[in-house]
């Protein structure tokens, strides 16, 4: 069965998992953490994508980010695993793959999904028992985006912006939304969208995104499959 082309469009942020083959680590040591936020700023900005929150677990990474161009985000996650797999097998004396085959992504819905899946990438450390809370972590955008502190990688998407007149302020009305967690039933949809390579967010969003691509964005259901409709101009994405 042919793989499933990922689904992208311009500006649209997207949620993207790489993990460790056969799920075993991929970062060792204090500097690999630094040397992969070395590289993923350097060829973010050769890419011209924007990195708006991470969290790098042990053996897995997750990146919400977005981009203008329609092969940034391939072009990013190519070179950056390329040399960060060189890096590893050089300093570790390894060889052979490092990664699990292709990344996972999902394009995210703005308005009502993008705060709800940074929460979900920086809470990562904390649902995997590696710390108490999210700002205990170092290796995750949550010191950026809800303490202020200076991270270069990070661009701030426009809605984060529109928090707050300056940092501070976004920083704080941020925090706000870690005062509870997550509900189950929104981690798993964004983990079912995320493995699935489909669209996360309601079903006009879906809809959008189905019909400017011109195919299936959801989880399939039994039975025949209904025609897909016609690609269309003009959308909420241009």
């Amino acid at each position: 069965m042919p793989r499933r082309a990922r689904l992208f469009l311009p500006g649209v942020p997207l949620h993207i998992i790489q993990r460790g083959n056969n799920r075993q680590a991929c970062f060792f040591a204090e500097e690999d953490f630094i040397f992969y936020l070395d590289w993923l700023h350097e060829y973010a900005d050769k890419a011209r994508c924007r990195i708006h929150a991470y969290a790098l677990m042990t053996n897995h990474v997750h990146l919400l980010l977005s981009s203008e161009e329609p092969k940034g985000v391939g072009g990013l996650m190519k070179a950056l695993g390329q040399r960060y797999v060189q890096y590893v097998n050089r300093t570790y004396q390894r060889s052979g793959t490092l990664w699990e085959g292709r990344f996972r992504s999902c394009l995210t819905q703005e308005e009502n999904y993008l705060f709800s899946c940074m929460r979900y990438i920086e809470l990562n450390p904390v649902r995997a028992c590696m710390v108490a809370h999210p700002g205990e972590y170092r290796w995750s955008s949550y010191r950026a985006n809800a303490q202020g502190e200076a991270n270069s990688v990070i661009s701030p998407h426009p809605l984060y912006v529109s928090l707050g007149a300056d940092t501070r302020s976004r920083s704080a009305a941020y925090r706000e939304f870690f005062r509870y967690e997550l509900d189950p039933g929104l981690v798993d949809e964004i983990r079912k969208a995320s493995n699935g390579n489909f669209a996360l967010g309601d079903s006009r969003f879906a809809a959008a995104i189905g019909a400017a691509m011109g195919r299936r964005v959801t989880p399939g259901v039994s039975g025949r499959p209904r025609n897909l409709p016609e690609p269309i101009s003009g959308s909420l994405f241009e």
